[in-house]
């Protein structure tokens, strides 16, 4: 086993790009971390770094190949982490920039590295550069988004916000500032204003701050809502809704008017040459926008996180709370799209789930008991044999499932908290708004990771920030790894799958039985190879419809969920990967 090192505090070295090649990602597999709740090491209740470090040698055993790490920067943490007041030092919450030094060390001697989230959209409002740029005669007055009240409005009154533009976390967009006597903006928590990009000391502060994190060997970036950094600068009215007051931001500000010239400035003063990997978190932008972003001939992002697939389980035009059915032809075609449209042009990032989504089994499978180690099978299934770069959320190769909180009060999340506050204040029933965020809330994502079956699941040994999960008993990882027919097992095996068949990695992806119900099958072509995934996406035997799929004459198995794999019909959510013979 390798000896994790101490914690030393100078940096250590990334072995520069020779360490990365060209193209590197292509064949990866990335695991996200959620730092406050993947380990506790000093029994606070919190998740840290020696305790993600503590745990690498799992993650060298599940194959993963990348670590991206959400945010650890020093923060407020008023909306966990994604308000930043240093982007250059470690919060205390989850330790020190040795720590960080010595976790960057773990991965790289065991063959992984790591990527660090980027949040440049908007710092905390505790950031030096925001607390300067209070005093309206500040150099840094510019660096945010700073405007007078609306014209013939009184400052800090209903109807004086400089635009109608509303937050992503409710209610206006703009904060009125008594000291300045100035609105600024914050396309999310009021705690968060937004960065200005048309500012070039702004933007070469960034590149400063991301070459900085390079030469301490971190080998990518995942940018969070990096589409949202061009505004217009005349800041005009977005289109409200009936019964809305406001106006929804990302519409009015998502793929705006600079952002390609910015992601191509950022890939020429930071990322060029040094073969990291790049992907940007883009809410509301379309395959035709991605297919420039991740174009390798404009120099900007390798991939880009869709959200189209993750929209198709609420009511078109609404929002994540208003629930509706999911049909899979819908979920099929959707996907389907993104692999066509980006083949031979960009690349695609794939993931059922993050710390921003609930739990992937509990949203596109099936929780029972009965069902949900098939169900988590098959979905990894699934998403591992499209063509792009796997992403799998921590606790997602154990099958962890929503914990279905039942009362407010159990909430962390501002999301949530902010929703229930503005739904029950309008008048909507207590009870409905609660089944939606035990359905959509983001800390379905957030509890902790179930390690053990001993008390508060093996994350800490203090109170967890979170409630665990009840069935953390019976789902957790060190059940799984001494399972060899379990979740974590099937992952592990779909990930080697990729690092040995090129043809996962480079094939050209084609749809079957688009309209079937239940049936999702597609093959993967690669010079000489056909790989055909099928799947039972039901809690009920399925029959294959007879000549719908290519023949099977001769075919090797190479992995699927249930025994008997010859059968044609398909028992619940059974998933079969078949290299066939040509």
């Amino acid at each position: 086993m390798t000896q994790i090192p101490g914690n030393e505090s100078r940096p250590v070295s990334a072995g520069g790009s020779a360490a990365r090649p060209e193209g590197w990602w292509r064949n990866a597999v990335v695991y996200q971390i959620y730092p406050r709740s993947f380990m506790d090491s000093n029994t606070d209740g919190m998740g840290d770094l020696p305790g993600i470090t503590s745990k690498l040698d799992y993650l060298h055993q599940l194959g993963v190949d990348v670590v991206w790490l959400s945010p650890v920067y020093t923060s407020p943490q008023d909306d966990n982490g994604y308000d930043i007041s240093n982007y250059q030092d470690i919060d205390p919450t989850f330790g020190t920039l040795a720590d960080l030094d010595a976790l960057i060390r773990g991965l790289h001697q065991r063959g992984m590295k790591l990527v660090m989230d980027l949040v440049v959209n908007h710092t905390s409002d505790e950031h030096p550069w925001f607390v300067e740029s209070r005093d309206p005669a500040s150099p840094k007055r510019d660096w945010y988004w700073w405007r007078p009240a609306r014209a013939g409005h009184e400052p800090g009154t209903e109807g004086a916000e400089p635009n109608n533009w509303e937050s992503a976390f409710s209610g206006s967009a703009w904060q009125f500032d008594e000291v300045s006597g100035e609105y600024f903006l914050h396309l999310f928590s009021r705690k968060q204003p937004d960065l200005n990009w048309e500012n070039p000391e702004v933007r070469q502060a960034i590149y400063a701050m991301m070459r900085w994190w390079v030469e301490r060997g971190v080998d990518g970036f995942r940018m969070d809502v990096i589409n949202l950094i061009s505004k217009d600068p005349a800041l005009p009215d977005g289109e409200v809704k009936p019964g809305r007051r406001f106006a929804s931001s990302f519409r009015s500000v998502a793929n705006g008017p600079r952002i390609h010239e910015f992601l191509h400035e950022m890939n020429r003063e930071v990322l060029a040459g040094n073969n990291l990997l790049t992907v940007g978190e883009m809410p509301g932008a379309s395959v035709e926008e991605a297919r420039l972003y991740t174009d390798p001939a404009r120099q900007e992002l390798d991939m880009v996180f869709t959200f189209e697939h993750m929209n198709l389980d609420q009511v078109a035009g609404s929002s994540k709370w208003d629930l509706m059915e999911l049909h899979l032809p819908r979920l099929k075609e959707n996907l389907a799209h993104w692999q066509t449209a980006l083949d031979e042009v960009g690349w695609n990032s794939l993931y059922w789930n993050n710390h921003d989504q609930p739990r992937a089994v509990s949203r596109f499978g099936d929780d029972s008991h009965e069902h949900r180690v098939n169900s988590a099978k098959t979905l990894g299934t699934i998403l591992h044999m499209h063509k792009g770069t796997p992403y799998v959320y921590q606790g997602e190769e154990l099958g962890m499932t929503n914990s279905y909180f039942t009362e407010i009060t159990q909430y962390q999340d501002i999301e949530s908290i902010n929703y229930h506050a503005d739904a029950t204040s309008l008048g909507m029933e207590a009870a409905h708004v609660l089944a939606s965020l035990a359905v959509k809330s983001r800390d379905n994502a957030r509890t902790p990771v179930q390690w053990d079956d001993s008390r508060h699941a093996g994350f800490t040994g203090g109170i967890p920030w979170l409630p665990n999960n009840p069935n953390y008993v019976e789902v957790n990882a060190a059940a799984a790894v001494a399972d060899p027919d379990s979740v974590f097992h099937h992952y592990r095996k779909l990930i080697k799958l990729r690092h040995d068949h090129p043809v996962v990695v480079e094939g050209t992806f084609a749809l079957l039985l688009p309209e079937h119900d239940h049936l999702y099958a597609f093959t993967r072509s690669y010079q000489e190879q056909v790989l055909l995934t099928v799947a039972n996406c039901s809690s009920g035997v399925v029959e294959i419809p007879p000549g719908a799929l290519p023949d099977l004459a001769g075919a090797e198995l190479l992995l699927g969920t249930h025994r008997d794999s010859s059968a044609a019909t398909l028992q619940p959510w059974e998933s079969r990967i078949l290299l066939l013979k040509r």
